[in-house]
């Protein structure tokens, strides 16, 4: 996330929070950060600089115009008017970061072999509220690399309990010992 994400999708959480929007527009920002995602051709037509400004704010408008908050469609007519559509799923992490934050949300990303049972999901989602103190919002994905265990990656911290790692683990141990 760029330094300009940051302070865009900052000052937005700010107004919202002002304003009593959060989840209002964290819901209308993911939603208009996918659109981006799924049109790169839409993105790169915002983008470009030999057609003028106040037509591709006319764009936005007639695309998010009455189906989003007038608060979104003016940040992304700032955006394009400063060249930054591009940035807009970095704002949106920005104001996720913030909205996490200000309500106790921790993102959990758990990794296994094998997709987990809904049980499996709910006992490490309890474990981990209870370790933290936070409500956490878990994403599963499944490698069969990891071959076994599991592995959490949470605000920049991996907890890694995987066979992989330990086969990586001790492969350098034996490395170690052979020097």
């Amino acid at each position: 996330m760029t330094e300009l994400a940051k302070r865009y999708g900052g000052s937005l959480y700010d107004l919202a929070v002002e304003e009593g929007l959060e989840s209002c527009l964290l819901q209308e920002l993911d939603l208009a950060a996918e659109i981006f995602r799924r049109e790169p051709d839409y993105l790169r037509l915002l983008s470009t600089p030999s057609i003028p400004k106040k037509e591709r704010t006319a764009l936005l408008d007639q695309a998010f115009g009455g189906s989003v908050h007038l608060y979104l469609v003016n940040f992304l007519k700032i955006l394009c008017d400063e060249g930054a559509l591009r940035e807009l799923s970095g704002c949106a992490r920005a104001y996720r970061v913030r909205y996490n934050h200000d309500h106790g949300i921790l993102e959990v990303t758990a990794v296994s072999a094998v997709e987990l049972e809904d049980a499996a999901r709910e006992k490490l989602r309890a474990k981990l509220a209870a370790m933290t103190g936070k409500t956490i919002e878990l994403t599963v994905r499944v490698e069969p690399s990891v071959l076994g265990g599991i592995r959490l990656d949470m605000e920049g911290t991996r907890l890694d309990g995987t066979v992989r790692h330990r086969l990586d683990a001790l492969r350098a141990d034996i490395a170690n010992v052979m020097l």
